[in-house]
């Protein structure tokens, strides 16, 4: 799989699971769970269908993480609607992702040192993220739309070329940009401006309004004896 094997080449490692016959969207691994400094935090997605997912998820993370944390009360939260910066995680209300949602996730994620900041997605879009992606600390790539919206706001944002706004539901991992291929003019901006852009096809997903990054859960573990900030 081409998706697997950039991710390789990027200098991941990476842990495939089996598939969940009974839960068709479960390849969809972003949104059931947020990783943050050697924590995962178990999401409660917001379509009903999917409310299974997270519990087959949780002995998985259990094997790879010191500490795994579930969302405490009522609402929901997808991963697709979470973008983490270094100290920041900006969280975008959705049809999936609900303010008690927020209200319950804001407390873990202060507790590891991060400010959360809410956004409100555009009503066309499923997720925040389907139209926004972080190349750096202080860079977005983001559709225009989106850019336009305000959420954006005190970040350098680098915009799609029109008509190639689901380019910007891309993947940086270390030096490469991960992006789904179709997306020419994009593509180019991004190699102006320096990055290492890496063209792979999504048509699949997309019809189904998936992207490179629910299709992941990326994250870094602490060295061995080294504590979580």
């Amino acid at each position: 799989m081409a998706y697997v094997a950039a991710l390789r080449d990027a200098g991941a490692m990476v842990t495939l699971l089996e598939p969940l016959e009974e839960h068709p969207d479960s390849c969809f691994i972003e949104d059931p769970a947020l990783c943050l400094k050697g924590v995962a935090i178990v999401l409660r997605p917001g379509a009903p269908s999917r409310a299974g997912e997270a519990v087959r998820l949780k002995p998985v993370l259990e094997g790879i993480f010191p500490e795994v944390w579930e969302l405490p009360g009522r609402g929901v939260v997808d991963g697709g609607d979470i973008l983490c910066f270094d100290d920041d995680v900006m969280v975008g209300l959705s049809a999936r992702t609900d303010r008690a949602g927020v209200d319950a996730l804001r407390p873990l994620v202060e507790a590891l040192g991060y400010r959360l900041r809410i956004v409100e997605t555009p009503p066309s879009l499923l997720h925040f993220k389907t139209e926004v992606s972080l190349l750096d600390p202080e860079t977005v790539l983001a559709s225009r739309k989106l850019a336009r919206a305000g959420c954006l706001d005190g970040l350098r944002v680098i915009e799609t070329a029109p008509g190639e706004e689901a380019a910007a539901n891309a993947i940086r991992v270390n030096d490469r940009v991960l992006l789904s291929a179709g997306h020419p003019r994009t593509a180019g901006r991004l190699d102006a401006a320096g990055y290492k852009v890496v063209q792979l096809p999504m048509t699949q997903a997309t019809l189904l309004d998936g992207g490179l990054s629910c299709l992941s859960l990326r994250f870094s573990l602490p060295a061995p004896g080294a504590v979580a900030r």
